[in-house]
């Protein structure tokens, strides 16, 4: 899939199912990427985890370097001068079957959920595959859903500053996950029009933070 015809996201509920089960557990997200690479050849640096063994004894050694800040057992994968996994083979990935964790649940559709236009510095391949993707909104449902995880990107974006250090994620793929994480929190200030009237910056903050506890 490449150039810039629009492509199909599905309907917005069931992807956002889908997402926060892979997030929950892990599974891999089934993402019709077609001949996309855009997120192998990015220049991400891919962690591996302690639950991630059949990643790690396939990934040459040389290629893990201990994750900083994190627990032994944790590993981090970087990129070749170019941007690319070294995983990544004559196009396609070399260890799919037993591809890391952070590889399974990532899903670029992320972006245009969150309704964020830009993937970030170095990361142009995938903005550009992003801003492809649209959403399908059969029911009300459909559009307060998505509208919760708009706003939660807008919020986590805006005030930052009323959270704890490191709380919101400087990189946009993160910070995009992580309003997905959040929603839940907005979804009763959202009508079916996607019109939020929230409260008070400090008391959404504080909901924001005891929806993860």
């Amino acid at each position: 899939m490449s150039g810039t015809t629009p492509l199909s996201a599905g309907p917005f509920s069931g992807w956002l199912r889908e997402m926060q089960l892979a997030l929950e557990i892990g599974c891999g997200t089934d993402v019709p990427c077609g001949d996309c690479v855009a997120c192998c050849s990015s220049s991400y640096f891919i962690h591996l985890g302690p639950d991630d063994q059949a990643a790690k004894r396939r990934i040459p050694k040389e290629l893990q370097f201990r994750a900083p800040g994190l627990p032994k057992g944790h590993a981090v994968m970087g990129y070749d001068e170019h941007g690319r996994c070294p995983m990544l083979v004559d196009g396609k990935c070399s260890v799919y079957e037993d591809r890391p964790r952070t590889c399974r649940v990532y899903d670029c559709r992320v972006f245009a959920a969150a309704g964020i236009a830009d993937a970030g510095e170095g990361k142009e391949a995938i903005t550009r595959q992003a801003v492809r993707w649209r959403f399908e909104f059969p029911t009300p449902a459909d559009i307060r859903l998505q509208a919760a995880v708009k706003h939660a990107a807008d919020f986590l974006r805006d005030h930052a500053d009323l959270f704890p250090d490191g709380f919101v994620p400087p990189n946009p793929t993160q910070r995009a996950v992580l309003a997905v994480k959040v929603h839940e929190a907005f979804l009763e200030y959202v009508d079916d029009a996607g019109r939020a009237k929230l409260p008070a910056p400090k008391q959404m903050a504080q909901a924001i933070i005891d929806s993860l506890e």
